[in-house]
């Protein structure tokens, strides 16, 4: 799994100009899913992305996590993170999770983070979404579950 995390102070998806989903302060996460990915790769993710003490404190330090910080998460499944780009100009996606391997990753992603009690919005997956954040820093971490 590919998780392109951004600190945001808002955040929302749209899909045909109606809202679907909305944060204020959290993560705006893309995330990608392999075609061999599993459920423990979910819990991983999750795991560190609720760890990741990337918010400041009162000393203006990024020293606290998402929890601290009663922050959001904007979820949104982008398979074109695991575009091969290698040969030619044209994108292959041969190695993103096919819907019926992916949705079940993705859902479960969403609803770790829900028993976590961190609040989430979600996109739509596959739907043609228009996503708008403000990025906050900038802050912006890419995790790989490949790379532990």
């Amino acid at each position: 799994m590919r998780a392109v995390i951004q600190r945001v102070t808002q955040a929302e998806v749209t899909i045909d100009q109606k809202s679907v989903g909305k944060i204020n302060q959290g993560f705006m996460i893309l995330l990608g899913i392999h075609e061999s990915d599993s459920a423990e790769d979910v819990a991983y993710l999750v795991r560190k992305i609720s760890k990741l003490r990337v918010f400041e404190d009162e000393a203006g330090k990024m020293n606290l996590s998402i929890q601290e910080v009663q922050g959001s998460i904007l979820s949104v499944s982008q398979f074109t993170l695991y575009a091969d780009t290698k040969k030619g100009n044209r994108p292959s996606f041969i190695e993103a999770a096919r819907p019926e391997r992916a949705i079940p990753l993705y859902e479960l992603f969403n609803k770790q983070f829900k028993e976590l009690d961190i609040p989430i919005e979600t996109g739509e997956f596959g739907a043609d979404m228009a996503v708008s954040l403000t990025n906050d820093g900038p802050v912006t971490i890419m995790i790989d579950t490949k790379d532990k």
